[in-house]
C-alpha cells in the first residue's frame, strides 16, 4: 500500500478534494470555480438537471477528463490522475464498463472481488455469473457493475447513475448494500432518481448553473426552492 493510502485508510477519515475545476463549451461556462468534498464513511451526492456538468465533474475526479489548473487531492496530498493510484478510487461511469469478452466471474476476479459476497443480498443473480455482459439485460449488468466496484477494495467509488434501469424491487436493498459498504469507503453519486439518493446521503450537492453548491441539512426544501422537486 502506498504512503497515500497508509494515510488515508480507516473510514471517516480519508477525505477527498475537488477544486479549481473550470470548464467551458461552445462558450457556455459549465462548471466555474468548483469544490466538491467527501469523506470515508459517508454517501456524497451529487444532483443537478440532464447536462449540467455531473459526469464531467466525476470524471475530471477519476482522471479520465484533463481539465487544466485542476486539483484532485486525498488527505491534502495531490493526486492527478486520481486513478493511477492504485486502491484509491474506482469510477462507474453511464457507458458500460465490463470487457465484453468476459464473463462476469472473470471480471471479478481482475477486480479482485468474491462474488458470492457480492452478491449475497441478491441470491437470483447466482445463476447469470458465468455469463458475459451482452448476455444479460441493461438493468442487471447495471446492477452487477455497481456490487463489483462497491465491493472492490477501493478508499472511494464513483457512481454515476448506479440506479439506471435497475428493477424498482433491486433498488432498496441496492441502497441498503451502499450504506453498508461506506462502513468502509467514501461514495460520490450522481442520479436523477431523488426519492432514491436522498435517503442514502450524508451530504448533498447541487450543480446549478454551473456552480456546485453544498446544501443543508434538509436538501429537500432546498431542492424545492431551486425548482428541482415538485412541490
Amino acid at each position: 500500500m502506498s504512503p497515500l493510502l497508509r494515510e488515508a485508510a480507516g473510514p471517516g477519515r480519508a477525505v477527498l478534494e475537488a477544486d479549481g475545476i473550470q470548464l467551458a463549451f461552445d462558450g457556455r461556462k459549465i462548471l466555474s470555480d468548483i469544490y466538491l468534498r467527501a469523506q470515508a464513511g459517508q454517501i456524497t451526492g451529487l444532483l443537478g438537471r440532464n447536462g449540467s456538468g455531473k459526469s464531467t465533474l466525476l470524471q475530471t475526479i477519476f482522471g479520465a477528463r484533463t481539465v487544466p489548473d485542476a486539483s484532485v487531492r486525498v488527505d491534502g496530498h495531490r493526486t492527478v490522475p486520481a486513478f493511477r493510484t492504485p486502491g484509491l478510487l474506482n469510477y462507474l461511469p453511464q457507458a458500460q464498463l465490463l470487457p465484453p469478452n468476459l464473463s462476469l466471474r472473470q471480471a471479478a476476479r481482475m477486480l479482485g472481488v468474491g462474488l458470492d459476497e457480492a452478491t449475497a443480498a441478491f441470491p437470483e443473480l447466482r445463476a447469470q455469473l458465468n455469463h458475459r455482459p451482452g448476455e444479460l439485460s441493461g438493468g442487471t449488468l447495471r446492477l452487477v457493475q455497481v456490487l463489483l466496484l462497491l465491493h472492490a477494495d477501493t478508499v472511494f467509488s464513483l457512481f454515476d447513475e448506479p440506479f439506471t434501469g435497475v428493477m424498482p424491487v433491486h433498488i432498496e436493498t441496492l441502497g441498503a448494500e451502499m450504506r453498508r459498504a461506506c462502513q468502509r469507503k467514501g461514495i460520490v453519486l450522481t442520479d436523477h432518481r431523488y426519492a432514491e439518493v436522498l435517503p442514502l446521503c450524508d451530504v448533498v450537492y447541487l450543480l446549478h448553473q454551473g456552480r456546485l453548491l453544498k446544501l443543508g441539512a434538509h436538501p429537500r426544501e432546498e431542492l424545492l426552492d431551486y425548482g428541482y422537486l415538485a412541490r
